[in-house]
Order: C-alpha cells, then sequence, then structure tokens
C-alpha cells in the first residue's frame, strides 16, 4: 500500500490535528472527568514513550500539522519531557501543545518549553478555593495559580484557559474568569459539558450551560467581537476591543462543529479515535507491538482507519451518558 501525504476521510475533510494522550491517570478527579473511584490501566496496556513518539511521528509524516498531548494528566507521566523532546523536533510540526490542570507546572514548565513545546491549555473552572476543591475533589487552586505564572515566566508562545461551566456550579463566575484571563494576558475558551462517562456528582441535564448563554453573561460587561482566528481545534474566538486576550467557545452541542472536524484521538492504550462521540476505533497498540519499529506498517494501519470517522457525532443535552468512556481515558 503507497501511504499517502495527506490523510483525507470519506467526507472530504483533511485530518490536520491529533490529541495523543499519555496516560490516563490524574492528581484531580474532577466531576466531569472520572468517577471519584477510579481503576487505571495496568502499565503493560500503555503505550511506552516510545511508542507515543512513534505515533506523533508517523501522523506527522502523513501532514499532520498539530499534536496536543493530553491525559489524564500528562505531567504525572514519568519522563514526560523526554517525550515532549522527541516530538518537537519532528519537522513539519507547525504546532505543539499540552492540555493540563496546572498543578504540575511550577515543576515542569521551563523543560517543558525548553524541549519544544509551544503552547498550553490549563483547565481552571473556578477562582475560588473551596470551591475548586469540589469540583476537582482533591485539587488545590493556589498550586493551579503558581502553574499558570510559572508557566507564563517560561516563554509559550500562547497560554489558554479552558473552563467547563456547570450551571448552579460556577456559572456565576464566567465573567470573573474572563477578568482573571484578561489581568494575565491569556487567552480563555469556555466549553459545554460532553456526555462522557457515567458522573454520579450531578445530573447533566441539570448543569448544562450553553455557549450562548455563556456569551450573553461575558456581553454584558464586554462585547465580543467575532474573529476567523484558529488553532486548528474547535473553538470558536472572539476579541475584545480593549485586550490581547481572546474568548473562545467550544459547542458541541450548541454549535456543532463536526463539518469542519480535521481531529482524531489516540488513547493511552494505543485506540485510535476517529470521533470523540463515537466508540469505534482501530488497536494501535497491537500494530506497534506486532511489527516494532516498521512506520510504515503503523501508517498503513491509520490511513485504512479513516472510513471509521463519522460524518457527525448525536450528543445531546437530556443527561443520557452516550459513550461509556470517562474523559481521562480519551484525553479530552
Amino acid at each position: 500500500m503507497t501511504v499517502p501525504s495527506e490523510l483525507i476521510d470519506d467526507f472530504g475533510r483533511r485530518v490536520r490535528y491529533v490529541r495523543i494522550s499519555v496516560t490516563d491517570r490524574c492528581d484531580f478527579r474532577c466531576v466531569y472527568c472520572m468517577s471519584e473511584e477510579m481503576t487505571f490501566l495496568p502499565r503493560a496496556q500503555v503505550l511506552t514513550l516510545e511508542e507515543l513518539g512513534m505515533v506523533a511521528r508517523a501522523f506527522v509524516e502523513m501532514g499532520v500539522e498539530k499534536v496536543r498531548l493530553t491525559g489524564g494528566e500528562p505531567l504525572v507521566r514519568r519522563d514526560i519531557g523526554r517525550l515532549v523532546e522527541d516530538i518537537g523536533c519532528l519537522p513539519g510540526l507547525r504546532d505543539f501543545a499540552m492540555t493540563t490542570n496546572g498543578a504540575g507546572l511550577v515543576k515542569h514548565a521551563h523543560r517543558l518549553r525548553e524541549a519544544g513545546l509551544k503552547r498550553l491549555n490549563i483547565s481552571l473552572d473556578t477562582l475560588d478555593a473551596e470551591r475548586f476543591r469540589q469540583l476537582t475533589r482533591t485539587g488545590d487552586l493556589a498550586r493551579v495559580l503558581d502553574g499558570i505564572r510559572a508557566a507564563k515566566a517560561a516563554g509559550f508562545e500562547r497560554i489558554k484557559l479552558n473552563a467547563v461551566v456547570l450551571k448552579g456550579r460556577n456559572d456565576d463566575e464566567v465573567v470573573d474568569l474572563v477578568d482573571f484571563a484578561r489581568s494575565e494576558g491569556l487567552d480563555i475558551s469556555f466549553i459545554e459539558e460532553m456526555p462522557l462517562g457515567d458522573v454520579s456528582d450531578h445530573s447533566r441535564a441539570e448543569t448544562f450551560c450553553s455557549s450562548d448563554e455563556v456569551q450573553d453573561l461575558i456581553e454584558q460587561r464586554y462585547p465580543l467581537i467575532p474573529t476567523t482566528e484558529s488553532t486548528l481545534g474547535p473553538s470558536r474566538y472572539f476579541r475584545m476591543g480593549d485586550s490581547d486576550s481572546r474568548v473562545g467557545f467550544i459547542s458541541p452541542h450548541s454549535h456543532n462543529f463536526c463539518s469542519t472536524c480535521n481531529r482524531v484521538r489516540v488513547t493511552v492504550e494505543g485506540r485510535l479515535l476517529l470521533c470523540l462521540g463515537n466508540e469505534h476505533s482501530v488497536d494501535l497498540r497491537a500494530v506497534l507491538r506486532r511489527h516494532p519499529g516498521d512506520i510504515d506498517a503503523l501508517k498503513t494501519a491509520i490511513v485504512e482507519a479513516l472510513p471509521l470517522k463519522p460524518e457527525r457525532h448525536y450528543f445531546t443535552t437530556d443527561g443520557e451518558v452516550q459513550v461509556v468512556r470517562f474523559m481521562n481515558m480519551t484525553g479530552g
């Protein structure tokens, strides 16, 4: 099989962005992401750093321009800096980013930046320490705020906050979070909760808060100017006339972005997921271990998986669990 230089799905969409989970483990237990008591994968089922690096290389050699490392929490993976270094030097990689809860950035920020990581997304759903503890179950807000400032000092090209808005839990802080982003010179995206995994902490039907509602709250203070700016992800970005900070909205329910989806995901156990809202996948771990070091075999498996990428997902807002895996298994 001749391996193509670009990955095009059956609907004419070019895959330009891969999100790679480096661990299913996390030092937080966020209420919308996982249950309080989790069972994590045994080490043998997890891709090695070398395997993760080969997956990234295969995608970049087939025209993918953006790689994002995710978790769980990527900074709990031992020797994460070595993987960042291996991926950061790949020819053709235009954008290299990581999503993190921020708690490990005081320790890791400078090393990650020196290794070639360009951008960070840092999860921050509240600025209230007690509420932060309730939403994360284990997190320390002060440690995350210190991590954000360490990331700024390390000189990343861009840092963005990600906030999942839950009605009755943190929607009263939307403008406060925008104010914080503005004061720190950061971007911020507000995310609609996705129906992944069976959460016991809250009713998703009752806590769902649409991007339109969040936008209305912000525009009571700051008029938002639509832009065509893109980071190859699903955020729709807006500007404020008096700030360099951008406000984004990730709206899998209210503003479905499937028609322009250019993303695929690889879980830490090597499942290639063609859609966040779909369980169909291909086992890349089996290919990696059946053909160690054979990048062409890996590329062939990726190309042959593309027909599994559906035209769209079908998330609903009624609280029904549509995908049984938790977000920590997928990496967002």
